[in-house]
């Protein structure tokens, strides 16, 4: 942690909030939505090991906890999202979900893996 204190609001290289809420006021539901997805997959996929680094972040626990939020926030938000965009984001939980069946030393049944209860059982 730095020991520099923040910046004051409107000082030079620091965010504005009055700024910061306009730009998110701007930004359709949708679109938040697909980019928080797509931010719990890619740290889902760091921590199954999946990157160029390979092992060095992995932590199948941390895995397990990313990939069930990544499948509450598809379910609750299946309605709300067109196929268009859900069709991938979905592709790419089942995906991570076999990844983790894979990589766990001792599989959970099905029905039980991460984000199952959501998703119904994975298969592997």
């Amino acid at each position: 942690m730095s020991d520099t204190p923040p910046a004051p609001s409107g000082a030079p290289g620091s965010p504005d909030f009055d700024e910061m809420t306009r730009d998110i006021a701007e930004v359709p539901a949708v679109e938040v939505i697909v980019t928080v997805a797509v931010n719990l997959m890619s740290a889902a996929a760091v921590k199954l090991g999946l990157t160029e680094e390979g092992d060095k972040y992995k932590d199948l626990d941390e895995a397990r906890k990313l990939i069930h939020a990544l499948a509450g926030l598809l379910d609750g938000s299946a309605t709300e999202i067109s196929s268009f965009h859900a069709a991938p984001l979905r592709d790419g939980l089942k995906s991570l979900q076999l990844a983790f069946r894979e990589a766990s030393l001792v599989p959970d049944e099905p029905g039980q893996g991460p984000g199952e209860k959501y998703t119904g059982p994975i298969y592997g």
